[in-house]
This record gives C-alpha cells, structure tokens and sequence, in this order.
C-alpha cells in the first residue's frame, strides 16, 4: 500500500512515503543551500513526498541561528535547487512555513517574542509582547510573501506548522491563549488566524498544494483537534498532517527515543481522519516500510511520514534506532543534523553514495585487513568492501562489541539493529569475516580493537561485568556515573528490576546529565521513581574498602556508605597494545575506541572516513 499513489488536491503523489519536515542547521545566512538541495534529493528518492525544514514568515522571528529567511527574496535560487533535486525523482516537495511565537528567543533577532497573550513559554521562559489587529495582519502578509518566493521557486506547495512549536498553535490552545477579543474564547475565534493564513496562502498558491501540519498536546485535545481539520477542509487546505507535543515542554514527544514503542500517536492521525475527507498523514516514530504498511492497513491515515527513518536509511537500507545522538542532540547545540548510525546524512553534496568523493571512478583495489567487528571496524569494512578494496574483518568475540553488550541493557534492544545491519553490509560487500589470527602483511591494516574497563577501584564491578552476565550483584549497589550516559543509567534500571537497592552517584549536577540532550533524561527518572532508584548529585567517590567513601563537593562533607557492590560507569582505556606494534609502519591506522573511547556515533564516524580515505 505505501507504494501506491494518492491524489493531493489537484496533484498525484507517487507513494504514500512523506519526508516530515525538521530543522536541518545547513542553512547559511538564513538561505538554503546545495546541502539542503543533495539532503532531500537523496530522500526523494524513497518518499513521494518532501517537506522542507520551517521557513521564517517574519525577520523578528528567529529563534536559532540557522533558520531559514523565507521573507527574504534571496530564497528562491536556493529553493529552486531543492525542488530540482526532489523532482529528479518523480517527487514533490512542499515548503514549510512558520512563525514561532513565543517558543522563541531574542537571543538572535535581538527582539522581544510575540505572541497571542503575555504568557512566557516554560523552556524560554521570555514573556511575548501580545500582538495586536495590525500585528497580525503583517503575519499574514508574511505567509504570503513567503509563498509567493515558494512559487517563484517551483516548489509544489506550502504546509503551515499549526504544531510543536508555532504561533498559530499557540492561537489555538486555550492553554497559551487567553484573549478576551475575537481571537479568544470558543474554538472558531482560536482558529481565526489560521484561517486567515489559509485564505491569504491558498491565493497565492493557487492550485498547488496546501497542508496544514495540527499538533495535539495537553492545552489541545485531539477532539478540538478533529475540529480543526474539518475547518480547514472546509478552508480548502488539501492535505494534513499530525503530530504530538510540543517542541519544548514536551518535546520527548515529538522526538521520542528508543524507549517508545512504534505508532505511539496514531490515535491523533485516526481522530483526525474520522473527521475530514482529504489526505491525513501520520507519525510516531516509524522507521521500517512494514509499519508503514501496518498503519495504512489499520486505517489511520492516508500517508505515513518518516524523518529520523529516512535520515538514518534513505531507502530504508538500515534501521533508526532513536538514539538521537546526532540528530536531535547536534541540532539542539546549534549544529548541523547528522546520525549516528548513517555518518553520509548531510553529507550528500561531498559524499557518493558509498562515501566516495566521486561515484566514478572507484579507487585502486587493495587487500585491506580490520581488526576488530565493532561499530567502527564494521563501518570500516563495509564501506571499504563497497569502494572495491578485498576486506578480511577479524573478530574473535561478538560482533558488535561493546555495541552489542549495551543492547542487552532494558529498553536498549534497539542498538542491536545497529549491529544486525552493519553485518548485513559487510556480507552484501564480500567482506570475509573470520576469527582467525589477523593477516598484518595486508596492504591496509585497520585497528579497531576498542576500549576496555578502566577498573579503577579494587573490588568494584565494571558497567560490562553486569551487562555481560560475568558478575551479578545482588543487594545494595552503588552506581558510580562518571560517564554522563546510558552507561549508568541502564545498569541502575537493570539491576534495580532484578531486585537490587539502587543508589546512582554522580560528581555532576545531574545523573546521566547528557541524557537530556537525547530527550531520554525525562524517562529515565520517572522509570528510575518508579523502580525505586536512589539519584545522587555533587558527589564524588574517593574511596572503595570497607565501605565507599563519598564526598559532597559543594560542602567537603565526608561519609561513607555500607554496600553490596560497587559498578563503575568511568572513563575506559583503549585498547592499542596492537597499535603500540605496528605504530609507524605504512598502511596502519586506529580508528574507534582504540584511538580514543567515544559513542558510537564517533567510532562508526570513524570508520567511515579511514575507509574513504584508502
């Protein structure tokens, strides 16, 4: 069924498969460039529709650096690439527009945010200046200039985010707007605007493509919602589109993690539907055609929208698996979005599709020897095999390393798929994996031999002892999180359901402090309350004998605490007495843990480029 075409108002969309729009960070000075146009053409090549990252509708709004200027006229030569790009395929592709209201910052526009009432956002905490009768009317205008460029561009449409970070959903949601004029009160006054940007777009339009992008969140129930969307149909706005939360109260909803099942929010889409005739698209983490399939079977929705599924694997070749590593947390430190698991992602303008700098012609075949079936000599063989060099990957353990390992911990499954696909590449490429003694009179020899445990204090249990089955503490365990990441966090959720008492350590101000850039700090501590997890912060561990010694760092205060087993999540040491070897001869390289222990993200990042590099 994904493979089948729909009518789109007065257009056909050649499958069922939507690129969603979300921020990229490659745009320079507020325009698009050729990334942008290579990042989409390469998705047109799967998804039948494209839609752009969000494009300002006003200079005042500019909430990140990167956005878009979609008021400024200087758009169109860069747009007209993108919609170039997408139609190679046989695609459309539709810009989306925005203004972001009070979820914003003066930060960049060095202007106060805007919004329906004086109601300061709970992540920016900046109290808007309520807009007025003529404020609006310039916002109007400015969809409109905005669509006007989206024409003169060739681009098929516009959407219009009413979502997870939006003026016009604030309008909407009784919870951000508290009006007392015709904009406020009863659900048609709260529509009033996006009605009027419905008029003032579709005039510019048109008959190209008109979609509406409807958020349901806690201000904004999904029967309101429904609501909306028969408005808009009756507005004629050709196509919606869904989503959950809200982008920063809520955002784990809108970029939910791996903890979150597949098709958490088809309940939106389906209520949605019930009530309109047009097209609805749904969400909510998809990565794979068959739950595509699964969600068009059942009736929710009309077309599925996939991002991080697409960006991971641009035909689906290899799987997302919502660590969010390089997506939502580069882009949440102002960085351009990359992944973890696909190193090409936005790099498509520089990069071949098997990372070569050109796709003709291939380099010289040499006989290449990694040593080591972790994500990094993985990656490294898979891309060298498919560049045409002859790859023997070495690997006397599990494939995967410590990548595997983490897989084992709840709620982590996932991170195998990582694993499971990079195998399946090596086999596709012909690369021959073995555990025989690795051949170093190669032409190319990689090492990838990893890190292992620093074990830092007698006694104590590394993170890998407990996921590996070597040791299982029973009682009272203490946690030690020097590392920041899932590294704690999962072994305290582990052991806490076997039914140990839990305590985590931290010298941080937070346990697993940089969990909240993947959006997985939220869930982790409702499971660990729930589980009956002990978080401790500011403290450092000085001392592992009779009993652990703590420090308060803040204070100085001393005390020591009674336990069972101690488990060390601390910086590890790389494993290069191989290196230490062969370190100067020609042709050898380190890549991975071995060079220096980082995340996957970095060790496959790793392999990738040595194997460009050959």
């Amino acid at each position: 069924m994904l493979t089948e075409p729909l009518r789109v108002g007065r257009a056909t969309v050649r499958n069922r498969i939507v690129f969603t729009a979300h921020l990229t960070g490659y745009a320079e000075d507020g325009l698009p460039t050729a990334r942008h146009a290579a990042y989409y053409g390469e998705r047109a090549r799967t998804a039948g529709l494209v839609i752009t990252e969000e494009h300002a509708v006003h200079p005042d709004d500019q909430p990140y650096e990167h956005m878009i200027r979609g008021h400024d006229p200087a758009v169109v030569p860069g747009l007209r690439t993108v919609a170039d790009a997408v139609h190679a395929h046989g695609s459309l592709v539709l810009a989306q527009l925005n203004h972001n209201g009070p979820q914003a910052s003066g930060m960049y526009s060095r202007a106060p945010v805007r919004g329906p009432s004086p109601l300061p956002d709970p992540m920016f905490r900046e109290v808007p200046v309520e807009l007025t009768e003529s404020d609006l009317d310039v916002i109007v205008a400015g969809y409109a200039q905005v669509t006007r460029h989206v024409v003169a561009a060739g681009l098929d449409g516009v959407e219009l985010q009413c979502s997870q970070a939006s003026l016009v959903r604030c309008f909407l949601s009784p919870a951000t707007n508290h009006r007392s004029d015709e904009h406020g009160g009863p659900l048609r006054n709260r529509a009033r605007l996006l009605l009027r940007i419905v008029g003032a777009v579709r005039a510019e339009l048109g008959d190209r493509v008109l979609a509406v992008r409807l958020g349901q969140e806690e201000g904004l129930p999904v029967g309101e919602l429904a609501a909306v969307g028969a408005l808009l149909e009756t507005a004629g706005v050709d196509l919606l589109n869904t989503t959950i939360g809200v982008a920063t109260s809520s955002l784990h909803l809108v970029e939910p993690s791996m903890h979150t099942p597949s098709g958490y929010a088809t309940h939106v889409p389906s209520a949605v539907r019930a009530a309109v005739s047009v097209p609805v698209v749904a969400v909510g983490r998809f990565t794979t055609r068959e739950q595509g399939e699964q969600v068009l079977r059942e009736g929710h929705a009309d077309l599925v929208g996939f991002a991080r599924g697409l960006v991971a694997g641009p035909a689906f070749e290899r799987a997302c698996v919502g660590c969010n590593q390089e997506c939502v947390g580069r882009v949440g430190m102002n960085r351009a979005l990359g992944c973890a698991v696909n190193p090409r992602a936005g790099r498509e303008s520089t990069l071949g599709r098997h990372g070569s700098r050109s796709v003709t012609p291939g380099p010289p075949r040499r006989r290449v020897t990694v040593v080591g079936g972790g994500p990094a000599g993985l990656r490294a063989a898979a891309t060298a095999a498919a560049r045409g060099h002859r790859v023997t990957l070495h690997e006397r353990g599990r494939l995967g390393g410590q990548l595997a390992l983490a897989a084992l911990a709840p709620g982590r499954a996932e991170l195998g798929f990582v694993v499971r696909d990079l195998v399946a590449e090596c086999g596709a490429n012909g690369v021959r994996i073995t555990d025989d003694e690795p051949e170093l009179d190669a032409e190319v020899v990689v090492l990838a031999t990893g890190a292992r445990p620093a074990r830092r204090w007698a006694g104590a249990l590394d993170v890998c002892d407990v996921l590996d089955g070597t040791a299982a503490p029973t009682g009272r365990v203490l946690v030690v999180d020097e590392l920041g990441f899932h590294q704690a966090t999962s072994v305290a959720e582990l052991l806490a359901q076997r039914g140990c008492e839990v305590e985590v350590v931290t010298p941080a101000m937070v346990v697993g402090q940089d969990l909240g850039l993947t959006l997985d700090r939220e869930g982790f501590r409702r499971r660990a309350h729930d589980l009956g997890v002990r978080l401790t912060t500011d403290t450092l561990v000085t001392g592992v004998g009779e009993g652990v010694t703590l420090v308060h760092h803040p204070t100085g205060r001393t005390r020591v605490r009674e336990v069972d087993a101690v488990v060390e999540a601390v910086p590890p040491q790389p494993a290069d007495e191989l290196w230490e070897t062969l370190r100067g001869r020609p042709g050898v390289h380190r890549i991975g843990d071995c060079l220096a222990p980082r995340r996957m993200d970095a060790a496959i990042r790793d392999g990738e480029r040595v194997a460009v590099a050959l």
